[in-house]
């Protein structure tokens, strides 16, 4: 692969590689919405891609033993994609929260990134992530990650084949425990991936590294939200702070 093609190219031979992208946001967050377009824009691709939709997350009433609503829902939003991929026959998944960045130098490094994917066995990969996770070096820029070792962090991964139905089962299963449970009761959705790879040894991660996106500072949908963002004039001065800090980092 060389890297004088067109950029949309570039970023559909990635996702013939991982599975078409599914972005997870809040109906109401249209301002997150706006960020993903832009920065899908800035590969070549757009909300309206063949190879790219929208899915509406979830938002729950209560906790119901997760840690907070937000929780809740981020955990029902991965796997309400999860589960709409294979229900509609999908054998691979690229899931993005709307609060992914791509980062300068996604573009340069992708068609590299892309061969060796295609090249090497792969379940779930990581294009983003709050920490490098122990592994070895399979390839430039690829790690294959410990299967014991935590990934946090679900703003940017693919899950493929066998994984997707096997992944789905596995929350679901969370999902009828209670909390602090020894087999595994309500939690953040990072650290239930994280513990079906470590139950599932036999399925392969690869982890970009460094990573190709990173998450963007946005008020969080997760987490008790600041005062702050709780005022709409304050609100707005935040989002624009955000926005300033992240073209600077």
């Amino acid at each position: 692969m060389t890297t004088n093609r067109m950029d949309p190219e570039i970023a559909e031979d990635f996702l013939s590689v991982t599975g078409s992208a599914i972005v997870i946001n809040l109906p109401y967050r249209k301002d997150r919405r706006a960020e993903s377009s832009a920065e899908l824009r800035k590969i070549g691709l757009s909300l309206d891609h063949p190879q790219v939709d929208l899915f509406a997350a979830v938002r729950p009433d209560e906790p119901a033993g997760f840690p907070t609503i937000g929780t809740r829902g981020c955990f029902l939003s991965h796997l309400g994609v999860l589960r709409h991929a294979l229900a509609t026959g999908r054998d691979r998944v690229l899931i993005c929260e709307d609060d992914l960045d791509f980062t300068p130098d996604m573009l340069s490094r992708l068609p590299a990134l892309t061969a060796e994917l295609d090249r090497q066995p792969l379940d779930l990969f990581y294009g983003g992530y709050e920490a490098l996770p122990a592994g070895r070096i399979v390839a430039p820029d690829l790690v294959r990650a410990d299967p014991a070792q935590g990934i946090g962090c679900t703003h940017f991964y693919a899950v493929r084949g066998a994984a997707i139905a096997d992944l789905v089962r596995y929350l679901e299963a969370i999902l009828t425990r209670p909390p602090g449970d020894p087999a595994g009761g309500p939690m953040h959705v990072d650290g239930a991936i994280s513990r079906f790879r470590a139950d599932h040894p036999d399925y392969i991660t690869l982890v970009a590294s460094p990573p190709i996106g990173v998450q963007r500072r946005s008020r969080t949908d997760i987490h008790a939200v600041k005062w702050f963002d709780r005022l709409p004039v304050l609100r707005g001065i935040a989002g624009g702070l955000r926005r300033l800090l992240a073209r600077r980092s």
